[in-house]
């Protein structure tokens, strides 16, 4: 069974790529699902069946603990997902360095995470933060760059990729380093990638398009994210941006919401019809 939703999924990277060379991905779009965190916590079965029923492709959890999603297993989760016509392609956790300093006690913890996301099916997992050593030194930061070394060799041993989620804060220098470009040189590009979140990027005051063209083999994914729902602040051209992504072969696109001008759900679905209006999906 495992084999066979590898496939799938390889079906779907396939179909996405090939859409990409016609100026879409073939409406391959996923949802964070932080942007419903609130329905989630509610009632997570009537909210990933509407969210299905609006046209996403995957979803994205943000909500892994002791082995389960959202309080379910891995292959319950898995089955709710699959019911509604989507997969879940991608995972947000992470556990941070502890004060010490010494990340090889948390190994142990990403056995049992990676199993469970494994179980789930997923193709990755991203780390969306950092603790605050990480911003203090670059001697900090360079403990995080050798711990997702080590997290993603063990991602790849269980073929799952690895990568880190950006938020504004990796755009700041620290001793005289952006981080971010520190943690790009730092990291294995064959143990660690990078899901690049264009509104974060933009607040830190980096260029999305400047990362596609120095380091266009390092982005897994890319966060499509406004500062409330899509379009709503009319300061980022999204689809040149999304369309120099796909060139350099970034295979998914995930939307998030987290600030509202209407409920959560509402706002989903009008950021999803953003992307059609503006001609990047079907």
């Amino acid at each position: 069974m495992k084999g066979i939703f590898k496939s799938m999924i390889s079906m779907v990277a396939a179909i996405t790529l090939l859409s990409s060379c016609n100026g879409s991905p073939d409406n391959g779009i996923g949802l964070q699902l932080w942007s419903v965190r609130s329905d989630m916590a509610k009632d997570p079965v009537a909210t990933i069946e509407k969210i299905g029923a609006m046209g996403y492709d995957y979803v994205e959890p943000a909500d892994y603990s002791d082995g389960k999603f959202y309080g379910m297993e891995p292959a319950e989760f898995r089955a709710l997902v699959e019911n509604n016509g989507m997969v879940i392609l991608g995972s947000h956790t992470t556990m941070a360095i502890p004060d010490s300093g010494s990340w090889e006690a948390l190994m142990p913890w990403w056995d049992q995470c990676i199993a469970a996301h494994e179980a789930a099916g997923v193709e990755y997992i991203v780390a969306p933060s950092m603790g605050n050593s990480a911003y203090q030194s670059l001697a900090g930061l360079a403990s995080y760059c050798e711990y997702f070394n080590a997290v993603g060799e063990k991602c790849n041993e269980a073929g799952i990729r690895f990568g880190y989620h950006n938020h504004d804060r990796e755009f700041s220098e620290l001793e005289g380093e952006r981080i971010y470009d520190f943690m790009l040189r730092n990291t294995d590009p064959e143990k660690v990638g990078f899901q690049l979140d264009i509104y974060w990027i933009y607040e830190g005051g980096g260029d999305p398009m400047a990362y596609f063209l120095t380091h266009p083999d390092r982005f897994l994914s890319i966060h499509i994210k406004d500062e409330k729902e899509l379009g709503e602040s009319g300061e980022i051209d999204f689809l040149p941006i999304l369309e120099k992504a796909m060139d350099i072969g970034s295979k998914y696109f995930v939307v998030e919401v987290e600030r509202y001008n209407h409920e959560p759900l509402v706002s989903v679905e009008k950021s999803l019809d953003y992307l059609k209006e503006i001609g990047f999906i079907k």
